[in-house]
This record gives C-alpha cells, structure tokens and sequence, in this order.
C-alpha cells in the first residue's frame, strides 16, 4: 500500500533525509587512495549517531555493516571491508540511509577516487544526469512508468544499460515501502503519483550489459560481465508544485 505522508510527516521526514544526506557527503569526503571501505563504513556511522539517528542498513535484512560501498563493478550491496583498499581510478558507490524521529532517509553518490577515467567519468556524469531526469518526471498525475522511461531513454542513448533485477521504491517509516521505481519502462504506465508520495529514484548504471549476480555472501552484486556500474540516489516527495529532492545539505 503507497503511504501518503501529511505536512507533519514530511518535515519530520525531512530530517532525516538531511542527515542521510549530509553523511553521505562525509563518506564523498572520505574516499581517498589507501583508506578502507570499513573505515569509510566507520566514518558514516559516528556521523550518523552524532545526530542522534540510527543507520537505515545495519542489521537490514541481515546487512552487517551500516553503508553499502560498491567500488568499480560492485553494483549495490557492497560490504564494508578492512580488506577492500581504495585505489587510484577506482569509482566509489555509497549508499546511506539514515533513520530519525519514524523516518528513513536514503540516498547515494558514486564518487572519482583520485583521477578516474574519461570512459568512467562519463558513465558517472550520465547516471547522476539520469537521475535528474527521472526526477523531472515526479510530478503529480505523471506515473511511475513516466520516471522509468526517462531514466532508461537517457541512459540507453549514450550506450549504457539500466540494471533491471534492482529497482527504486518507497520510502517513509519503512525503508523500502510501496511503490517499486524501476529505471526503465513505459510512459503512462504504472501506479499514479500523488501529493505526499516520497520515493527513492535511483539508477543503477552499467557500462557494459545490465545483467547481474548476487556473490555468495548473498548482498555484493556485481556486474555480470565485470565492467563498471555507478549507482546515484535522491529520496524526491511528490509535491503539488512539482518534486522536492529531500537529500539534499544545506
């Protein structure tokens, strides 16, 4: 069932939305040659208890750490680790959510580290431009289907592929609540957008072919065929003017 938050939720879902955002600008800041997934993963959680909220993702289903950090052909799901050292070219998907006063906010970047590619830096530069054009189309009366297809035109023009086994959703009191977003699909198609709607837009960006597979710790998913994937996230409410991009720091 799609939840329809009122005024006050949405203020107080703002919150958190800040706070998810503003670790997750702390993790960017991070990234860097030499320094480790789980000190990154340590980073944003003192950052995020700081604040008096709670990580989203640790204990979620299991997920041991509280950031998921992809690097390079991880597409989502990364697990911090002492044992993944960032390196020079590398790109860094992170993935924060944050839990404050009954809401979740959640939102991801996939950040250079140090010098990073042209053919990286494009794929980066298209998958954050795709995200603002799904954006574009969280506007009420539009459908769901209208935030797909724009993701999914955008990105397959510039020869890239969507991820199809994940997809965006619902965000509120849950983490992950009604309706499913994917980055692909038809214009007019798909549950309506209304007033109160919040929802996680997120494009899962590869490189090569979109299939997927789920490693055997059964969360790192990688690119099936071992090219790039980049991943960028905002939590947008559907308002009556228009979307509002909730992750967002001051």
């Amino acid at each position: 069932m799609v939840s329809i938050k009122t005024a006050r939720e949405l203020s107080k879902m703002k919150d958190a939305c800040k706070i998810s955002a503003e670790a997750l600008r702390a993790a960017g800041e991070a990234v860097r040659p030499g320094i480790t997934t789980l000190e990154i993963d340590s980073i944003v959680r003192k950052y995020i208890e700081k604040q008096g909220a709670t990580p989203s993702f640790l204990g979620y289903g299991g997920f041991p750490a509280s950031v998921c950090i992809s690097v390079n052909n991880v597409v989502i799901h990364g697990i911090p680790s002492k044992n993944t050292v960032l390196k020079e070219g590398d790109i860094v998907s992170v993935d924060v959510g944050a839990y404050y006063r009954g809401f979740h906010g959640d939102n991801a970047y996939t950040f250079p580290c140090g010098k990073i590619s042209a053919e990286a830096q494009a794929l980066l530069d298209a998958t954050k431009e795709s995200l603002f054009e799904g954006i574009k189309q969280a506007c009420p009366g539009n459908r769901v289907g209208d935030i797909g297809s724009a993701v999914q035109k955008y990105v397959e023009a510039r020869s890239y592929s969507v991820v199809r086994d994940f997809v965006g959703h619902g965000v509120g009191a849950k983490l992950h609540e009604d309706p499913s977003v994917p980055n692909y699909g038809t214009p007019g198609r798909g549950p309506r957008l209304l007033p109160g709607m919040t929802i996680a837009i997120e494009p899962m960006v590869n490189q090569g072919a979109y299939q997927v597979k789920v490693l055997d710790d059964e969360w790192t998913t990688v690119t099936l065929d071992g090219k790039l994937s980049a991943h960028f996230e905002h939590t947008v409410a559907i308002t009556p003017d228009g979307p509002r991009i909730m992750t967002l720091c001051d």
